[in-house]
């Protein structure tokens, strides 16, 4: 290695481990893109939804989607389908299925992936029944890979714990508890079903080993039809800020108040979710879909189709407070149709774990179903 190729590395890493990167120029790049499963009904599946992706406690990248049987439509029968990434999603092996629902009217819904960082333990919590098409009760599951996601357990259903709740995890991630209050705590969110909607948080204290509700922000009217303009909070990204509380990203179903996101906060730990706490961000416009969220070094990035009316223009955001106000500057990933989206990032020392965060998302040229894409953004394109 030359001697001034040498002084600039030392110099990168020392900028980056020096500095929070909300006090350097935020200027995202794409770095490069991968089509990581395409549809069109080759083979055992027609259609691949709902993209999840983590990075375990060893530095392997995991993608994880629906893959729909015979059609796109969410009831159904699906696999989990899974690739994996020793090299920060450079390359991936072969598709894996890690759980098949057999021939269910009313099959598998996608979900939450939540790391145990004490353990090393990655948890995939997802539902059955969720629709209650020709099938009842609904069920929520739970399977779990100890060695990095190689292999994976036998489904174990959590409704003895949990009940019969129709409960739809997500779709992104869980997180565990950083701050106080409730170190260690495993947190997963999502949104409950039929008529008696909302969102809903469950928890666990023992490293997944058992589950139970937590917070709770109820639909209005409750247990009853929905019509357009009624408040109906719906699929979610929960994400932990340096000073404890929780804040979750949600889908505003029938578009209560403005066709933009809601925001809700909790104080304690997923307990709950006081209404004085809840916000719409009408910078966040969204057409009522799942989108990702993720705080990286005191920036709070934000990923979703960005329309009020239609499900097009996959668009990065970034703040700089913690999502009080956004950067005007965006970043375009996707001009066409696009879907629902997932984000991630590397906690770690080296330089290229500051520099990027991971998007996987669904995209089109026609409908936003027909593939679901992985994109690494390089934040720091101008340094």
């Amino acid at each position: 290695m030359d001697l001034v190729r040498h002084f600039g590395i030392v110099l990168i890493i020392a900028v980056f481990s020096g500095t929070r990167a909300n006090e350097l120029q935020i200027d995202p790049l794409i770095y490069e893109e991968q089509l990581l499963w395409v549809g069109g009904g080759a083979g055992q599946v027609n259609t691949y939804r709902i993209p999840l992706l983590t990075f375990t406690t060893r530095g392997s990248l995991l993608a994880f989607s629906e893959a729909r049987k015979f059609s796109y439509d969410d009831i159904g029968a699906k696999f989990i389908a899974l690739r994996r990434s020793t090299d920060k999603g450079v390359t991936w092996s072969p598709t894996s299925f890690i759980v098949d629902d057999g021939s269910l009217a009313d099959g598998l819904t996608l979900g939450s992936v939540v790391v145990d960082e004490e353990t090393g333990a990655v948890i995939l919590i997802y539902a059955l029944c969720f629709h209650h098409y020709h099938c009842d009760p609904s069920s929520t599951m739970m399977v779990q890979s100890l060695d990095d996601g190689f292999t994976w357990s036998a489904p174990r259903n959590l409704s003895v714990e949990l009940g019969v709740k129709s409960f739809a995890p997500g779709p992104g991630f869980g997180i565990q508890k950083r701050h106080p209050p409730a170190v260690g705590r495993l947190v997963v969110c999502g949104h409950g079903s039929i008529t008696g909607d909302g969102v809903f948080c469950i928890l666990s204290d023992d490293h997944g080993n058992t589950w139970r509700y937590g917070a709770e922000l109820k639909s209005i009217p409750y247990n009853q039809r929905k019509n357009n303009l009624d408040f109906d909070p719906d699929e979610c990204q929960p994400v932990e800020l340096d000073d404890g509380s929780i804040v979750i990203n949600v889908r505003n179903d029938k578009h209560y108040h403005c066709r933009c996101r809601m925001v809700a906060r909790s104080l304690d730990g997923g307990e709950s979710l006081p209404v004085e706490e809840l916000v719409f961000d009408h910078t966040l416009e969204d057409s009522a879909v799942a989108a990702g969220a993720l705080e990286k070094e005191g920036v709070l990035y934000f990923t979703n189709p960005a329309s009020a009316n239609s499900r097009v223009n996959l668009t990065l955001r970034w703040s700089l407070n913690l999502g009080k106000s956004w950067v005007k500057d965006t970043l375009k990933i996707w001009a066409g149709p696009s879907g629902y989206s997932c984000m991630t990032s590397l906690k770690g020392n080296e330089t290229e774990d500051h520099k990027y965060i991971y998007v996987i998302f669904e995209k089109g040229q026609k409908d936003y179903f027909e593939s679901i894409s992985f994109v690494k953004v390089d934040l720091y394109s101008d340094q």
